[in-house]
């Protein structure tokens, strides 16, 4: 008999969650020189040209280094710009080059492979109250550090 999950503290399934992602991400994602922090960037900006602040701000949720100031996403040895997926557009923003976008498709079908595997087996509703569930915990913690700060 499988033991039962709530045995393990959430911490415990948070971590081992975010670890399978990365897993994941870096199997698929692999032949295509892209990881989980690259997909991020390319994503963003195939919603349209950012800025390097504004690109560091639309990651900042996900990723530590994503700073426009030490060079973030888009500069830098391995940065976007570097390995040709973006390119200067109007206004000091940055957008996808014309091969990125055919790279952004073929990982954005990828990634909905893996989104796929991942919800296999719950309903919306179900997923849509595991992401509640989530956002109150996280919010009680905000509370309290704000409370204690």
């Amino acid at each position: 008999m499988a033991a039962d999950p709530t045995d393990r503290p959430i911490g415990h399934w948070l971590k081992h969650l975010h670890d399978l992602l990365e897993d994941g991400f870096a199997a698929d994602l692999a032949d295509l020189g892209v990881d989980r922090r690259r997909w991020q960037a390319l994503h963003t900006l195939a919603g349209g040209p950012h800025t390097p602040d504004g690109l560091a701000a639309a990651l900042a949720p996900f990723r530590a280094d994503a700073r426009a100031g030490d060079g973030g996403p888009l500069h830098g040895p391995d940065g976007l710009v570097a390995r040709g997926w973006a390119e200067p557009a109007d206004g000091g923003a940055f957008r996808l080059t014309a091969a990125s976008r055919d790279l952004h498709d073929a990982v954005e079908a990828r990634v909905a492979e893996l989104r796929t595997a991942v919800l296999a087996g719950l309903t919306r509703d179900q997923y849509a109250e595991t992401v509640r569930v989530l956002a109150v915990m996280a919010g009680n913690l905000e509370r309290r550090a704000g409370a204690s700060a």
